[in-house]
């Protein structure tokens, strides 16, 4: 859940309402004022601020306030200019529409590219380097989606499967150890049946990576590594899945690339002996033709 959707829920006194409210209209503010200039204004007292962070799960007023203006930057950049959700409409010309999609995919990366920790991605090659088997947790199009990903990681002899069936799941997380990765994709982050995967994997000390919406969410809290996919679709009230699914392909490319960049001599000398002895295409274009 965002933390301005915690605002709006959460129980406050009244003078803790009060700011929350505040809070909740007038984010901009924030990087302004002074912890007694926003008692000031809102009429209450600085300590209630602590309370309303404490409420909320954080130490104090400082930490609360970074992490509010952090999610409000986000919420408030690279879509300004297109909907998510309704990208286009029915009076849109067909080039109008080409140049809409376009201008969406980019945002999308520029949006998921904003949301990249160098931290989490650095733990994340760890984990994928330590395992001897990955193993990626997804339904529908997100397993069809990770496919890619499984056929990619096997080239460079990495040993990854893909589990999309919820029974199925479970199984592949009971015959998991020390040595596993398992990555989990889920949009909301709020999928049982994979909740219920977590606590088995952990219990048999597999490490996971976890692609899920911004926000607190039980797969992105209870994981290992957790990597946030573009976050501005509705569930079901839009034209499709476009920024979601170009998010996660984004995000499981960068998985794939930090893996092969940690031996990169080796996985394109093999990519390239593979190649030599299994593909058997032909060209007549120069720019495609290979040389090898």
């Amino acid at each position: 859940m965002l933390l301005v959707e915690q605002l709006k829920e959460q129980d406050f006194s009244d003078a803790e309402q009060v700011l929350a409210d505040y809070i909740i209209e007038h984010p901009e503010q924030l990087q302004v004022l002074t912890t007694k200039k926003l008692a000031a204004i809102t009429h209450t007292n600085p300590t209630s601020l602590i309370r309303v962070a404490k409420k909320l799960g954080f130490n104090g007023w400082t930490d609360l306030k970074e992490a509010y203006l952090e999610e409000w930057r986000y919420l408030n950049s690279h879509f300004t200019t297109i909907d998510a959700n309704l990208p286009f409409d029915q009076k849109d010309h067909l080039v109008s529409i080409a140049n809409k999609v376009s201008t969406l995919q980019q945002n999308t990366l520029q949006d998921t590219l904003s949301l990249v920790d160098p931290e989490s991605l650095q733990l994340a090659q760890q984990l994928l380097l330590a395992a001897d088997e990955i193993k990626v947790f997804a339904s529908q199009t997100n397993a069809l989606i990770a496919q890619d990903f499984v056929t990619k990681m096997r080239r460079i002899n990495k040993k990854v499967t893909i589990s999309s069936t919820y029974d199925y799941s479970t199984y592949e997380a009971f015959n998991s150890d020390a040595k596993t990765c398992a990555i989990i994709i889920s949009y909301t982050g709020e999928n049982d049946a994979f909740i219920d995967c977590m606590d088995i994997l952990k219990k048999q000390g597999a490490s996971i990576i976890s692609l899920t919406s911004i926000g607190d969410n039980p797969i992105s809290t209870q994981s290992d590594c957790s990597l946030k996919i573009t976050t501005r679709e509705k569930l079901y009230s839009k034209i499709g899945n476009f920024t979601s699914n170009t998010s996660v392909i984004y995000l499981l490319n960068l998985l794939y690339s930090i893996v092969f960049t940690a031996a990169y001599d080796a996985n394109l000398e093999r990519l390239i002996q593979m190649g030599r002895s299994s593909d058997t295409r032909t060209t007549t274009l120069d720019i495609i033709k290979e040389n090898y």
